[in-house]
């Protein structure tokens, strides 16, 4: 009997270990883990530099009336070709476009991205929506550990990266990147090593009927 697809998208708080967990469970489930990997194959299959799409990575777009009102937002459809084809809200269509293709494709963990959203907009089924977060200060010690920095500037990293995902959260989604109804499991990585937190994900699976 064929197993169960699923898809798991990993909204992570900068600094509480979110790609760590996910690539931990992606090895011990045996699929595929995509975080920056999107953006190269979102720019293999555009024809759109790389850069572009890093340049725009998890940042709110530039339309004032979407940050302004709540009630609209940028539509998820086709990528356009033309003029504005670079523009941050196009990007982010060719790269929806291909989470979508995956997500379709393959068992797979989505990191970042918006993908729980994206996926529910588009009507796949099978999605695990995990958010990972932590205390500020047990950030602030594993970013200063990952990028060999004093507190003041980890901390201040820490902050930007976090408003920049709720902002392109928000942007695109309308939704509170933080409010955890908008996930299915929301995990404390403060006191917990990742390989733990892998393995509460995988007993959560097993409660929602997947063979894994």
């Amino acid at each position: 009997m064929e197993k169960k697809k699923f898809i798991i998208a990993i909204s992570r708080q900068y600094g509480a270990g979110g790609r760590a967990v996910g690539k931990a469970l992606a090895e011990e489930l045996g699929v595929h883990f995509y975080d920056e990997e999107i953006l190269k194959i979102t720019s293999e299959t555009s024809a759109i530099g790389e850069q572009y799409f890093r340049l725009a990575d998890e940042k709110a777009g530039n339309n004032l009336l979407y940050k302004i009102f709540d009630s609209i937002r940028p539509e998820i459809k086709e990528p356009k070709v033309g003029d504005r084809m670079t523009s941050p809200d196009n990007l982010f269509r060719f790269q929806a476009k291909i989470i979508k293709e995956i997500a379709e494709r393959e068992s797979c963990i989505i990191a970042g991205r918006a993908a729980n959203y994206v996926l529910k907009e588009a009507g796949i089924d099978d999605v695990i929506s995990i958010y990972v977060y932590a205390d500020m200060k047990r950030k602030i010690e594993r970013i200063m550990d990952l990028e060999s920095t004093d507190a003041v500037t980890a901390e201040k990293h820490v902050r930007k990266i976090d408003r920049e995902r709720t902002e392109f959260y928000k942007y695109y989604t309308g939704l509170d990147w933080n409010d955890m109804q908008n996930y299915d499991l929301c995990i404390n990585s403060s006191d917990i090593e990742y390989p733990q937190i892998a393995r509460i994900i995988k007993d959560y699976m097993h409660t929602r009927g997947y063979d894994i």
